[in-house]
């Protein structure tokens, strides 16, 4: 049980390309190897997957309580977890949920990973100010990322040396290694045919250049795992759950809930037009429907049995699954693709938005509290109806109510990532 945290000054550092090298060459060196990935994330989770061979758990440590990162964080196998960000940026206004926070509660090492692009000696002063800012997060380590020659790697390893931090390794710049992007990041996993091939370039790219043995080496200990915190409260008895590639922003943390809490979980693809299984809830993930509204749209089996279960059977949307619930979607292009109709909502991606942050929810009618974040472009053009949370930002600020409900049907754009 031990594990380590990768993190960086800034964002675009090369964070998730390095991790999934050094999940996929300790894979390949026969190292059973666990990730995780801070905050709230979809689509980075489903990389670590497919490159560690093993599931990839979020750890937020905004949302969720510390007994609840330890259990998560808890195994028999190395854990890698990426950070998020820069290492000390989070929520404000003290940085609440950073990576930073998370290495404190699971007391873990950090390696840091410098984007050299642009710096020669420099990067001491910029590693030292990292290293020395808070006594509680200890950097173990540095990686070089984006390094342009020997000579330009010689040059930075020689100005680190003074701080006695091991560099365990200097990555050179690779234009292979960049993968593609759209509006919400990266391209899903599921969507990049030659991802294996990626993977093991990637992996043999970190294995050439990055000391492997020495960063097992600075791994710390994983603290003891508490007894399982549920996130999700008491599930029902069997959830139908849609998963395809317009509904795929689900954490694995809540199905292993279910799973632990003996739910029955029920997969359909609406993208295949599969009837909504029978069960006590159906639950649409959010992920990019936008993307197949007019497929969406035009899929009868799903969208009649979807608004037959409505008549007896709780359903929630999250996000995408939001709007699939609602009236009319309407696409970058400024088409209009009409939905469930189950709430009364119209969003447009025609003239997109970006709505970002952590959010304090509570349930107008039940009362229940949840911990959750707020990621789209979406643009809500009109809701009609109930509101269903009371919503404020992470610093408490009051913010308008989200999301709508009518009879068993419920919807908003937050994702929960914990519910107390």
């Amino acid at each position: 049980m031990a594990g380590l945290i990768l993190s960086a000054p800034s964002s675009g550092a090369g964070k998730t390309t390095l991790t999934l090298g050094l999940l996929r060459a300790l894979r390949r060196a026969g190292q059973p190897v666990r990730s995780a990935k801070s905050g709230p994330d979809y689509i980075d989770p489903q990389f670590h997957a497919a490159a560690a061979g093993a599931p990839c758990v979020n750890l937020d440590a905004w949302a969720m309580p510390p007994e609840r990162l330890r259990h998560l964080a808890a195994g028999p196998e190395p854990l890698i977890i990426e950070g998020a960000m820069g290492l000390f940026d989070g929520a404000p206004p003290d940085g609440k949920g950073s990576t930073a926070d998370l290495a404190r509660t699971l007391g873990l090492p950090v390696v840091l990973i410098v984007d050299a692009k642009a710096m020669s000696q420099s990067v001491a002063a910029l590693v030292a100010g990292f290293a020395g800012h808070d006594p509680a997060v200890r950097i173990a380590g540095v990686i070089l990322n984006r390094t342009g020659s020997a000579r330009h790697a010689s040059l930075l390893t020689r100005a680190l040396a003074p701080l006695g931090l091991p560099v365990l390794g200097a990555v050179p710049r690779s234009a292979e290694l960049a993968r593609p992007s759209r509006h919400l990041g990266l391209v899903q996993a599921g969507e990049m045919p030659d991802l294996d091939a990626f993977l093991d370039r990637t992996a043999e790219v970190i294995a050439a250049h990055v000391d492997l043995s020495q960063l097992r080496a600075l791994m710390g200990p994983l603290p003891q795992a508490a007894r399982p915190v549920s996130a999700t409260g008491h599930p029902p008895r069997r959830i139908a759950v849609a998963r395809d590639a317009a509904f795929s922003f689900l954490y694995p943390h809540h199905l292993a809930d279910w799973t632990e809490q003996r739910a029955e979980v029920a997969f359909f693809s609406p993208l295949a037009d599969d009837p909504v299984p029978q069960a006590d809830e159906v639950f649409l993930p959010g992920g990019y429907p936008e993307l197949h509204a007019a497929r969406l749209a035009s899929n009868h089996t799903f969208m009649q049995s979807l608004k037959s279960a409505a008549q007896d059977t709780d359903i929630y949307g999250e996000c995408g699954g939001y709007m699939v619930l609602g009236e009319t979607l309407i696409d970058a292009e400024g088409t209009r693709h009409p939905m469930a109709g189950l709430l009364g909502l119209t969003t447009s991606f025609a003239n997109r938005k970006l709505h970002l942050g952590y959010r304090h929810l509570r349930d107008r009618q039940t009362g229940t509290a949840h911990r959750g974040h707020e990621f789209h472009y979406a643009t809500t053009l009109d809701a009609q109806g109930d509101a269903l949370f009371e919503a404020t930002d992470a610093e408490g600020t009051p913010l308008a109510p989200m999301g709508l409900r009518a009879g068993r049907v419920r919807g908003s754009f937050a994702h929960i990532i914990h519910t107390p």
